[in-house]
């Protein structure tokens, strides 16, 4: 099979964007979730077993260079009938997705293509991989490699969610003070990994690490301010925004 480059064009009246937090378990949110005109998940973030707190559906998952991997070990699940049509935006640096057969990331999903010929997998361009780092620099005033800032995959989605959803309803996501409020609740990081990675203690680590780290506190506070102009919410927790 050829892989073949089409521009992806989605429009969606309201997105449920769900995150892959702790915070959405014992919420009781997949009814809510799976309502939407459209649902968004990241990553490997799985719904069986889930299904009460996350929903059923999967519109669009936008994942990480680094998940691909965690998702071919899943092919069948992810990428076979089983998947229903659902949209892969995968993003990552030109090193791992150069199409010059050196990224090893992009050679997989061209495997990947071959094998499900129905697969919707789409991949960021450089221009866009730009763009985000661009909009990471003019809302911070930090430079992203020079300040050795990862983004994550949260702000990859909701830039891309804005953007092609009218109407954005974000579940399981905190605010950038969440982790410094009083009796806040502790979760695992993420809702399918259950042990000792508590949410807060993952995201200030990452705040503080001097290279390589997800800037979540800081890009939770960016997502913040997009909510006041944009018709974004968030519930589970829901956000006060002032």
């Amino acid at each position: 099979m050829a892989w073949i480059c089409k521009p992806l064009k989605l429009s969606c009246n309201v997105c449920s964007v769900v995150s892959s937090s702790g915070q959405v378990l014992g919420r009781g949110a997949g009814a809510e979730i799976d309502r939407a005109s459209c649902v968004w998940r990241m990553n490997n973030a799985p719904t069986q077993r889930y299904e009460k707190d996350v929903g059923n559906r999967t519109n669009l998952r936008v994942v990480s260079h680094t998940s691909v991997p965690l998702l071919l070990h899943k092919p069948q699940h992810f990428f076979g009938p089983a998947s229903n049509g659902t949209v892969y935006v995968v993003w990552g640096p030109r090193r791992n997705m150069s199409p010059d057969g050196s990224g090893v990331i992009y050679n997989m999903l061209r495997h990947v293509a071959a094998d499900f010929p129905n697969a919707r997998i789409y991949v960021t361009t450089d221009k866009r991989m730009d763009y985000c780092d661009d909009v990471f620099k003019n809302e911070t005033g930090r430079d992203r490699i020079t300040s050795g800032s990862y983004l994550s995959t949260g702000w990859f989605t909701l830039i891309l969610a804005m953007d092609m959803c009218k109407e954005i309803h974000v579940y399981g996501m905190i605010n950038n003070t969440y982790c410094k409020s009083e009796g806040y609740r502790k979760v695992p990081y993420h809702y399918y990994e259950a042990g000792n990675r508590d949410e807060c203690a993952e995201y200030v680590l990452h705040e503080n690490a001097p290279y390589g780290g997800h800037r979540f506190i800081t890009e939770k506070a960016v997502f913040a301010k997009w909510a006041k102009t944009h018709p974004m919410k968030f519930f589970h927790p829901e956000w006060q925004l002032s």
